[in-house]
């Protein structure tokens, strides 16, 4: 079968079916979010909301595109302009590979809350997934993997670590004198 990527079946989903994640570390600064409702508003959208579709639920989870989201959700004009659509492109993923598609995205045009970041380590590591996992599906070296892991203090996220042993205690010896 050949591969189809997901914006060439971008839908129109009423709002209304559309939920935020509650991992995305991403935060744009009011200037920004500023400037992302002017350009909708002069250029319509013209990059998809990136969602899971939850059967179950029959709701759209967004991976990638709150900030599109958002702009729609604070601003009648551009409901009422969109009639409550939004543009809706599906990924079928489970949920970590949904948290790492998310931060993929993010990283690849922003910044990161740090708190939120070591969550979301947390989260991929009680979900089972490795720090070479998390590292190679997130684009982080695994120092800031470790980094990310210390900021959370739990001690379980380090139980597979194995330390170097650079330094060993010496044993007092008994000076005769």
């Amino acid at each position: 079968m050949k591969y189809r990527s997901p914006v060439y079946d971008v839908i129109a989903v009423p709002i209304e079916k559309v939920r935020p994640n509650d991992y995305n570390p991403n935060k744009v600064p009011p200037p920004e979010m500023k400037l992302l409702y002017e350009s909708i508003k002069e250029d319509g959208y013209t990059m998809p909301v990136v969602c899971y579709y939850s059967k179950s639920q029959d709701v759209y989870l967004i991976v990638d595109g709150f900030h599109r989201y958002q702009v729609m959700m604070d601003h009648p004009d551009i409901y009422e302009r969109e009639q409550g659509l939004l543009p809706v492109s599906i990924i079928k993923k489970p949920l970590d590979k949904r948290i790492a598609s998310t931060v993929r995205h993010n990283r690849a045009r922003g910044s990161h809350d740090v708190d939120l970041m070591s969550n979301i380590v947390k989260e991929l590591h009680e979900l089972g997934r490795s720090d070479a996992w998390i590292s190679k599906h997130l684009g982080m070296d695994r120092d800031e993997v470790l980094r990310l892991k210390q900021i959370t203090g739990l001690a379980s996220l380090f139980k597979d670590v194995n330390f170097g042993e650079a330094w060993r205690p010496i044993e007092e010896e008994t000076v005769k004198e």
